[in-house]
């Protein structure tokens, strides 16, 4: 029996009942002005440069946009981005969650290394990814006599290209996951076995549908930027004109190109693109956790 419990009610109410200090009129406006900063510093940073995209397009009328977006090469280099895309989303949504699953269900010797290793592709530039590539699998690479023998080409082809994409998206797919996993636990997992449920079962009708916001907002992320990239798959795929020029590309050579309409049009339908997905899965994943 502690102290308190001696005491009258009145008095052990009173002793535990929370204190609403009234809110300071500087404390408010203290508070309306971080708001406003930071509507200031996230709208800046994203909307601005959209808005400014959108005007630039649109300078010369609707047509030109029309004009520019319809071309052969830009056509051709939309399909490339979105290709590689898929690949890459596929690929992340099978082995981004195997990853996720063993990295949060086992403990092995060296887990903490390969967690640690998976944040990497947020540090390493991906120029010197593309370079890195380079060296494994160019003409003159560790790989290349093995290449050569198989008639079979990496670099300055799109396999590079999907392996570059494939190394700067390896994080967004696992650390989504895997605080889905962690939350998760294994007791309903457990209460399925106990049932007579066998593990692709288990698996299929439990545990998919809990990690199904996850892994949907991993993709959607994985895609976005996927279609983004641009360091990595211009040095490993060289940006050659139907080929290998990626959207990004394409825009970077019609800017150098001084072809502003194309590089403008093809910078809007990428970004809107991009920010329609994020936004789109964003909403539908809130719709589903409220």
């Amino acid at each position: 029996m502690d102290a308190t419990s001696l005491l009258p009610l009145t008095k052990k109410t009173a002793l535990h009942k929370p204190v609403n200090k009234p809110v300071g009129v500087g404390t408010i406006w203290v508070r309306r002005i971080l708001i406003l900063i930071v509507v200031a510093y996230v709208g800046g940073l994203i909307l601005g440069p959209i808005i400014t995209l959108i005007f630039s397009a649109f300078g010369d009328g609707v047509g030109e946009v029309v004009t520019a977006l319809t071309r052969p090469q830009v056509l051709a280099s939309f399909w490339m981005t979105l290709w590689i895309a898929l690949v890459v989303i596929a690929v992340h949504a099978f082995f981004g969650t195997v990853v996720s699953w063993v990295l949060v269900r086992d403990r092995f010797a060296g887990r903490g290394i390969l967690n640690g290793l998976i944040d990497i592709p947020f540090a390493v530039s991906p120029v010197v990814v593309g370079y890195m590539l380079l060296l494994l699998f160019g003409r003159n690479g560790i790989f290349a006599p093995v290449l050569q023998a198989l008639d079979f080409r990496i670099a300055f082809a799109v396999p590079g290209m999907i392996l570059a994409t494939l190394f700067v998206t390896m994080p967004f797919m696992i650390r989504e996951l895997v605080p889905v996993l962690e939350q998760f636990g294994v007791d309903q997992e457990k209460a399925a076995a106990t049932l007579g449920a066998s593990s692709m079962q288990t698996f299929w009708r439990v545990t998919l549908p809990a990690l199904r916001p996850g892994l949907i907002y991993g993709l959607t992320l994985t895609f976005a930027r996927a279609l983004g990239e641009f360091g990595a798959v211009l040095v490993i795929g060289g940006g050659i004109i139907g080929r290998t020029e990626t959207l990004t590309v394409y825009i970077f050579r019609a800017l150098d190109d001084r072809q502003y309409i194309g590089a403008y049009s093809a910078g809007l339908l990428l970004g809107l693109f991009s920010v329609i997905l994020v936004l789109g899965t964003d909403w539908w994943r809130r719709r589903l956790e409220g």
